[in-house]
């Protein structure tokens, strides 16, 4: 009997999805020097990356930017509330920054921060999907 229940909890187990971060899937920046993009957030090791998937210019033409398949999120890692703690890079200066992410539901606000995080620029990104 036991080793029934036991088979049938690993079943179940197997069966429920699982809980994929909040952060996951694909978002939509801001405009930014003319331009947005599609950034897809995955899991990097223990933390979060997101990687340019695909790009347009400010009136929703697709085109092939040389930043197609860079990082833009790196290493975000999360803090247990809601928040995350990493890098962003910005393609239109070609810097890091301090990073600091955060969800809530569709909406994503991602900072790039300098002089240890007391001064950001915030962009707010929707949810592709």
């Amino acid at each position: 009997m036991k080793r029934i229940l036991k088979t049938a909890a690993a079943l179940v187990a197997l069966a429920t999805p699982a809980l994929a971060d909040p952060a996951e899937g694909v978002w939509q920046t801001e405009v930014d020097d003319g331009a947005f993009a599609y950034v897809t957030i995955a899991p990097c090791g223990g933390a979060y990356c997101g990687t340019i998937t695909r790009t347009f210019q400010n009136g929703g033409t697709e085109y092939n930017s040389e930043n197609k398949g860079k990082k833009i999120v790196i290493d975000m890692v999360p803090n247990g509330d809601g928040s995350y703690a990493g890098q962003v890079w910005r393609p239109s200066n070609n810097k890091i920054y301090v990073g600091k992410m955060s969800v809530s539901g569709n909406a994503l606000t991602l900072k790039g921060c300098i002089a240890g995080g007391l001064i950001c620029a915030a962009q707010g990104w929707a949810r592709v999907n």
